[in-house]
């Protein structure tokens, strides 16, 4: 999709504290796999992507630590319940903003290809992961896969404490279809989703 003004949403700038230490967030950090039908706040929302792959100034290093700085992930974000931004399906872009893939609520659609899993179809939103191997499999060799691998825990974990931190729950997803989820995301041929995070309040 060629990228316009119209597609593109600017998100609020990522804090540098929250009220929560990492040690507090390690303690409470826990899975999570019912959520509240309640909207997400843009900050919050904006505070999480940048957990998970958002630039750390001056250097422009990422969130996550990533062998010989390849980055080899992609973020794409299913919305159904955020302020400020229709449903549908966006991927993250590095200027901190969003760009609009697809308009509407897929969140049962990609429940649908995680093999029924409810959490994905009541989140306010999900994270999926997809992987470019080649950009460290060039570097590395086979060995990179591993990484690349490893880098996505990296960033699953950010998301988890961030999470905590901001009043919000989560849970890592690896059972799903790997075909399935790509057509409902339509991911180029290189990207192949590994992970996925749904996110939302705690159901009572």
């Amino acid at each position: 999709m060629a990228q316009s003004a119209e597609n593109t949403i600017n998100l609020p700038t990522p804090l540098d504290k929250v009220s929560v230490s990492v040690e507090e967030a390690m303690l409470r950090l826990k899975s999570v796999r019912r959520y509240a039908d309640t909207q997400v706040d843009i900050k919050t929302f904006s505070q999480l992507l940048w957990a998970a792959q958002g630039v750390k100034p001056p250097i422009g290093k990422r969130t996550a630590p990533s062998a010989g700085s390849t980055y080899p992930l992609e973020v794409y974000i299913i919305i159904g319940n955020v302020e400020g931004i229709n449903r549908g399906i966006y991927k993250y872009d590095l200027r901190h903003r969003l760009i609009k893939m697809q308009d509407g609520d897929f969140r049962q659609a990609l429940s649908a290809a995680a093999l029924g899993q409810q959490s994905i179809a009541q989140a306010s939103f999900s994270l999926v992961f997809a992987a470019v191997f080649k950009r460290t499999t060039d570097k590395y060799g086979e060995r990179g896969v591993m990484y690349v691998h490893m880098e996505a825990g990296h960033a699953a974990q950010n998301v988890g404490l961030q999470a905590v931190g901001l009043g919000l729950g989560t849970v890592v997803v690896g059972a799903f279809d790997e075909d399935e989820v790509a057509k409902v995301l339509e991911l180029p041929q290189e990207e192949k989703p590994i992970y996925i995070i749904p996110v939302g309040k705690p159901a009572e």
